[in-house]
């Protein structure tokens, strides 16, 4: 029995210095992957769940801060495919691009308004394009971007550069809806 109590320490222990990392990181993912409110929360909460699951089986053969986002990216994912509404929407990258801008509202702040743009083109992304610059975004380098994805870190240097470009592209020309 001590052993068992003695291992969910050691998960207790993880996770609580995960979320003290990497939290506002998890609750900024998680913005970044669900737009409605309440099934943010519920993402937000899995997301939580399924780390602190997650560090029974953690062996530290890559950094508390990869296992973290790791784990969080995948389910938030899986979140993405199981939400039908999002899945038929997602578009590529080049399709992004070519997409007509849909939205004329006029917010007062410009700065909430901006904010609210640019993440509305990460949402539309495909997972694995907003999970790269998600964690771009969290300052992650390829490398550690690479360990999270399974992507190589120069296919990781190239998807960013070539998101950046398309997001600069559409928020110039001011497109918030893809």
């Amino acid at each position: 029995m001590e052993s068992t109590s003695t291992g969910q320490a050691a998960q207790d222990d993880l996770y609580r210095d995960a979320v003290d990392k990497f939290g506002s990181s998890l609750e900024r993912l998680a913005s970044a992957y669900e737009a409605d409110a309440e099934k943010r929360r519920d993402l937000s909460q899995d997301i939580h769940f399924q780390l602190w699951r997650s560090f029974q089986r953690y062996d530290a053969r890559c950094s508390l801060r990869t296992w973290t986002y790791r784990v969080a990216h995948h389910v938030a994912a899986s979140h993405v495919i199981r939400e039908r509404r999002i899945f038929s929407a997602l578009v590529s990258m080049e399709e992004l691009e070519t997409l007509p801008d849909k939205d004329n509202e006029h917010f007062s702040a410009e700065q909430r308004m901006n904010l609210g743009r640019l993440s509305m083109l990460i949402q539309r992304l495909k997972p694995l394009d907003r999970q790269v610059i998600i964690c771009w975004l969290e300052d992650m380098d390829a490398a550690a971007i690479g360990e999270i994805t399974g992507l190589s870190p120069g296919n990781v240097a190239m998807r960013i550069h070539r998101i950046k470009n398309v997001l600069k592209r559409r928020f110039r020309e001011g497109g918030s809806h893809a």
